[in-house]
């Protein structure tokens, strides 16, 4: 199916109308106290529905986000209890662990020289 400048023509100029940069181009055209009179209805009735959607989802992701934050420190609350709850005798036991693991590592003997690993090439002289 061909279409026609006309037709091509028409679906440009209905796409524009149904915007508010179009409605504002068709107020420069019709010059009638009427038509102006709808135009500015109608830019109005475009602003007030910008507003509207923007208000809504703006206002929905701030809810969203209040919902996220406020579980996350529910959270974070509880992993800390958790973590204070660990009784005295537990720290008792965990610190001697951690002095018996230091005095260990202080304590090493001292070490024997060993033999090289590989092939060794001795000099004229050991022969």
């Amino acid at each position: 199916k061909t279409t026609t400048k006309l037709q091509l023509l028409q679906r440009v100029f209905y796409r524009m109308l149904t915007t508010q940069e179009g409605v504002a181009m068709l107020s420069g055209v019709l010059n009638s106290d009427i038509a102006i009179e709808t135009n500015i209805s109608i830019m109005r009735a475009f602003v007030v529905a910008r507003n509207l959607v923007a208000n809504f989802s703006v206002n929905k992701h701030i809810k969203n986000l209040t919902a996220e934050i406020e579980f996350i420190k529910s959270e974070m609350e509880e992993i800390l209890a958790d973590q204070n709850d660990i009784n005295e005798s537990t720290r008792a036991q965990l610190d001697a662990i951690s002095t018996a693991l230091a005095e260990l590592q202080s304590n090493r003997p001292e070490s024997k020289p060993r033999r090289p690993i590989g092939f060794v090439q001795r000099d004229k002289d050991d022969l």
